[in-house]
């Protein structure tokens, strides 16, 4: 039965069989490849590969294969729209995927040079990232209209960023975040931006120290879903929520991480931008 399958694909032109690996995903299509030396080739083809590619993506100045300029687009993000925004392809699926930089987004007091400072970050892939010198209500919101993005695809947005040694103000009081067309804040949930912030529970407990304010019922302790994450780039990264983008519309979505509550001082933190990437259901 085997070999009999064997010959089958055998016998099938090579360009129906990329024709068919067109019609998948580049996950797929990598996968599929490694069956036999027969998908291997037919994988190989442009046509497959084109298909991932956005069309804006294919002057001919970029050079190589198409599967070349795919892993190009998946592994070195583009710098856009005056150095505020990047823009790759996401390896899996080949969506499209942006990361907004700190200048692009709407910071509450970004130009008082007491509240915040923006400098420059070798670890960066933007010229300028956003240093939290001091403040006691924090907002930062990120718009993207869904014209640019993928469609029938569930997006899920990230706020980039680090904290320096000196970092304080966001051991107890989580931030609340929100995605959604512009003015729809039903979905709002906390989510804590100090990356220790489990450690300092289990060590401190429960209250916190010097104000009242902090540890306040309703607010839920630190855990693996609501913490920040390490990235492989050294950057952490805490999830501001999902959007399933249909295509077809041009609606204007907004990403918030607002802190207003907690009341007290606020300090350490450093803005690299809001990543907004595909879902990867495993």
């Amino acid at each position: 039965m085997e070999q009999e399958m064997k010959d089958f694909l055998s016998s099938l032109p090579e360009g129906f069989v990329a024709e068919a690996l067109a019609l998948t995903s580049p996950r797929d299509a990598s996968r599929l490849s490694s069956v036999n030396s027969f998908f291997r080739s037919a994988a190989q083809w442009d046509s497959v590969w084109a298909t991932f590619v956005p069309p804006e993506c294919l002057p001919e100045a970029i050079g190589g294969s198409m599967k070349e300029v795919f892993l190009r687009l998946c592994d070195h993000p583009i710098i856009i729209e005056q150095g505020n925004k990047s823009f790759w392809l996401d390896k899996w699926s080949g969506k499209k995927c942006y990361m907004l930089a700190a200048r692009q987004l709407s910071i509450a007091l970004f130009d008082s040079p007491t509240c915040w400072r923006w400098k420059s970050m070798e670890k960066s892939r933007f010229t300028e990232v956003a240093e939290l010198i001091s403040v006691r209500a924090m907002e930062v919101i990120g718009n993207v209209n869904t014209s640019i993005l993928s469609p029938n695809t569930t997006y899920v947005a990230q706020l980039v960023f680090m904290t320096t040694s000196k970092a304080y103000g966001f051991e107890y009081q989580p931030a609340e975040v929100c995605i959604g067309p512009f003015g729809d804040n039903s979905k709002t949930r906390m989510m804590y931006l100090d990356p220790h912030a489990r450690t300092r529970r289990r060590l401190l407990g429960p209250r916190g120290v010097g104000s009242s304010r902090r540890g306040v019922f309703g607010v839920p302790p630190p855990s693996e879903d609501n913490c920040p994450k390490l990235r492989e780039d050294g950057w952490f990264e805490v999830e501001i929520g999902e959007y399933f983008n249909k295509g077809g519309e041009e609606i204007e979505v907004e990403m918030s991480v607002v802190e207003i509550k907690g009341g007290n001082s606020k300090s350490g933190l450093i803005i690299q931008g809001i990543e907004i990437r595909p879902k990867h259901c495993v």
